[in-house]
């Protein structure tokens, strides 16, 4: 895997929730954070595409992070939030619970993914940053999709 961007020194995360677990995004990677609107379902879209939104005038797909990542146990319908995020040029919004916060980690406290998470959902992270009110799973946005499923959205 050529996860490289632990040349950097340090990164700034947004952190949030999906159920009991703590994610992050880099900032960077964030063009906003906004409050669920009303979402207009798309007829035979898959399980994981909740539906669309309009954002001032444009139509955003909203993808529920937790059935994206195969977690069918939890109840979807409490996703609260979106962050908009711009995966190679399209913008989506990814349904989450709620935010926590930004925080600013140096890259000595980020590990790379452990062995077991090898395979497809490894693709998805980066690394696991250790903060001191726990773990943080940072995620590589630009990785969730592959290119058929971002030509989908």
């Amino acid at each position: 895997m050529e996860k490289t961007e632990q040349k950097i020194n340090s990164m700034q995360i947004v952190c949030f929730k999906i159920g009991h677990e703590e994610y992050g995004i880099e900032i960077l990677k964030v063009q906003e954070i906004l409050k669920l609107p009303k979402i207009t379902k798309l007829p035979k879209s898959a399980e994981y595409i909740l539906g669309v939104i309009d954002l001032r005038g444009k139509v955003i797909p909203i993808v529920d992070l937790s059935m994206r990542f195969g977690n069918l146990d939890e109840d979807s319908s409490q996703s609260k939030r979106a962050i908009v995020v711009d995966i190679r040029g399209k913008q989506i919004g990814l349904a989450i619970d709620a935010v926590s916060h930004v925080v600013k980690v140096d890259s000595t406290n980020i590990e790379p993914p452990p062995p077991i998470v090898k395979g497809i959902s490894g693709r998805y992270i980066i690394g696991v940053a250790k903060l001191p009110e726990g773990f943080v799973i940072i995620l590589d946005i630009d990785q969730i999709f592959s290119t058929e499923e971002l030509g989908a959205l």
